[in-house]
């Protein structure tokens, strides 16, 4: 698969990690995406996608592209045998701005873009997109569609500073002390939150240490599940175990078989990493 990222320019980097192209076959026709501190745009330019976000809600189909706000848990990711897109790796505030609804109605529930923007303007930036060319062509264009739909939010201010710093501490630190340190309540920090980001500072936290000790994970060799349980802050191995089948639905063994099972069978790949076989 080709892979193009690159970081853009100001005030946008406030709010994203990265804008990508993407096009190629998949290494398998299902992933499944555990939960990370960040939210994600796709633009689709190719055949339709399927997303199950739970095992409670049905999969739906995606042809225009799709909102994910950050999740509470894995969702499941179905490919065509080639696929074709341009997205947003957004910070866990990032897409506030963009959106015309709270991020807490988003919460485990991708919507289509025809639902974020309208069927006209997403026709119309589908078609610019289409026919640019290369892929950086198209990132200076997604780039400046993003540019145009950028608003003032109430609030940001305070929820992307606290998120620096739970993300800072890889979710290591006392959310008490943060509201304090804010000069506002738990209980409006709590509300901001949601309704910026769809999650509660507590939730986001513990996304934080489960990404952060995730990556700490060498697939390559041994692992140590104490000494990671420990290092990362939890109680014991089994409230490690426990955070790690509520994020995946996989045991840490079985989440360590699957990445060597991705790392035997596709060595190098673009989307290693994070992303799991899910067939």
């Amino acid at each position: 698969m080709e892979y193009v990222s690159r970081v853009p320019r100001p005030p946008l980097d406030e709010l994203i990690d990265d804008l990508y192209y993407l096009e190629g076959a998949p290494p398998y026709a299902r992933l499944m995406l555990p939960p990370m501190p960040s939210a994600l745009l796709i633009v689709n330019l190719g055949a339709p996608f399927r997303i199950r976000a739970g095992t409670d809600i049905q999969t739906a189909e995606y042809a225009d592209g799709c909102v994910v706000t950050t999740p509470t848990r894995a969702f499941e990711f179905g490919y065509p045998p080639r696929t074709r897109s341009v997205g947003v790796h957004f910070k866990p505030w990032g897409p506030a701005p963009f959106l015309p609804m709270p991020v807490a109605e988003l919460c485990d529930r991708p919507v289509t873009l025809e639902q974020v923007w309208g069927r006209p303007a997403i026709a119309e930036l589908r078609d610019r997109l289409a026919t640019a060319d290369g892929p950086h062509e198209m990132l200076t264009l997604l780039e400046e569609e993003l540019m145009r739909r950028l608003r003032e939010t109430a609030g940001l201010g305070l929820v992307r500073h606290t998120s620096t710093v739970i993300a800072a501490t890889g979710g290591a630190v006392a959310i008490g002390d943060l509201s304090q340190a804010a000069g506002v309540s738990g209980t409006h920090l709590a509300q901001r939150f949601k309704q910026l980001i769809g999650v509660t500072p507590k939730r986001l936290a513990r996304t934080y240490r489960f990404t952060a000790t995730v990556f700490a994970i060498n697939p390559a060799g041994p692992v140590d599940w104490g000494d990671l349980a420990s290092g990362a802050g939890y109680f014991d191995q089994a409230h490690f175990g426990h955070e790690f089948q509520a994020f995946t639905g996989l045991t840490p063994t079985r989440y360590l078989e699957v990445r060597r099972r991705f790392l035997r069978e596709h060595p190098g790949h673009v989307l290693d990493g994070w992303p799991l076989p899910a067939d």
